[in-house]
């Protein structure tokens, strides 16, 4: 990377994320945005909203998203990065429209976008992308003068997300009673979605079984049982599981999920499991309920010893991999000579999305991307 940080052509930042409702009374609004169009009655809403009434109805997401800002606006003035950073979300506030509206009122021009989904999929990159292209319709439809936005690519081999989790399950590793450490069992999770998404998932020549999202987590995941075993020794077994599924029950999603996975590791004998959520940027609602209450609860009635590794969050390492991000692509924007950092077998991704990634079952104008509407 250049020693000057110049982030022209660009003129801010927007984290784009999911959202979460900040109280009791959120839930099922925020639920019902996040279902939008499938007809779920509220009633259903009620039930499926228990996970987060079970916390006081706060999701913790939000709260992290703004350590994540705090941890970016720190990272990037001390390093001299003149780069104003935004925050938008998908389905609660601050809405992405909202703050997109704001960002062209203060002359924001040319924007790129952070999306908290290191990895390539429909629901964690394209439909972010189609929301980004709504807000923008929106926004035409007032008269105001539409910014270019560019999306950064997937970062999930960029070394600042790797070495944060790297630490974390050693962590969780020397938290293990010492007579089943070396023998623990390493479950890499990340959330299932439908085999039909994680099979067309990245671009076109990376579909097949599994597509893109399924090959970068295991990209990941190599890493970091790679590095793992290079710091303590020892060669731990380990496996990509899945979590969080929903929806209709015949349609299928990856598999194992980790409660099924925690059951045939301790039937095969395995003494105890550290769960490494990799799929996850931080510690939201999947992580807090999925993980730490009903695979931890699994676990106990197992009688299996586990331990949870924290999500990367806003660990100073993944707020300068965010710099280093920007930088390399306002620097392949400019026509400047670029680095592009990445570890592993998949090398970096693509900085723009091509024709036919990640599509979805209904075609709809996706922003920031090579089928762009607003180029």
């Amino acid at each position: 990377m250049s020693d000057v940080l110049d982030a022209s052509p660009y003129d801010a930042l927007l984290l784009l994320s999911f959202g979460g409702p900040e109280g009791p009374d959120d839930v099922v609004p925020f639920l019902e945005n996040v279902t939008r169009g499938r007809g779920i009655p509220k009633e259903r809403l009620k039930e499926v909203g228990q996970h987060y009434f079970q916390f006081g109805g706060v999701s913790p997401i939000n709260d992290q998203n703004r350590a994540l800002l705090d941890a970016l606006r720190e990272d990037f003035a001390e390093h001299g990065l003149d780069l104003p950073v935004y925050w938008g979300n998908r389905n609660w506030a601050p809405y992405l429209t909202d703050t997109l509206r704001d960002m062209v009122r203060d002359g924001r021009r040319r924007i790129l976008v952070l999306a908290t989904s290191a990895y390539a999929s429909y629901s964690g990159c394209r439909q972010y992308r189609e929301n980004l292209a709504d807000a923008l319709a929106t926004l035409e439809k007032e008269g105001l003068e539409l910014p270019k936005i560019d999306k950064l690519r997937h970062y999930f081999n960029h070394p600042g997300f790797v070495e944060p989790m790297v630490d974390g399950v050693i962590r969780s590793l020397d938290g293990l009673p010492e007579d089943v450490r070396d023998g623990a069992h390493i479950a890499f999770c990340t959330h299932s979605i439908p085999t039909a998404a994680a099979d067309t998932s990245g671009p076109v020549e990376a579909h097949g079984d599994g597509g893109a999202y399924v090959a970068q987590h295991l990209d990941v995941a190599r890493l970091i049982a790679d590095a793992v075993r290079e710091r303590t020794g020892v060669d731990h077994p380990w496996q990509l599981v899945y979590q969080s599924r929903s929806g209709a029950p015949h349609i299928p999603w990856l598999e194992p999920d980790i409660c099924d996975h925690l059951e045939e590791r301790k039937a095969a004998g395995v003494p105890a499991v550290v769960m490494a959520p990799i799929g996850f940027v931080s510690d939201h609602m999947e992580v807090l309920y999925d993980l730490d209450t009903e695979a931890t609860a699994k676990a106990e009635e197992l009688g299996l010893p586990v331990r949870r590794s924290a999500t990367v969050g806003d660990d100073p390492r993944f707020a300068a991999a965010v710099r280093e991000l920007v930088v390399e692509r306002a620097a392949a924007e400019s026509g400047r000579d670029v680095t592009r950092c990445a570890l592993g077998a998949l090398g970096p991704s693509h900085d723009l999305c091509p024709v036919g990634c990640c599509p979805a079952r209904a075609p709809r104008p996706a922003a920031a991307g090579a089928d762009s509407p607003y180029a």
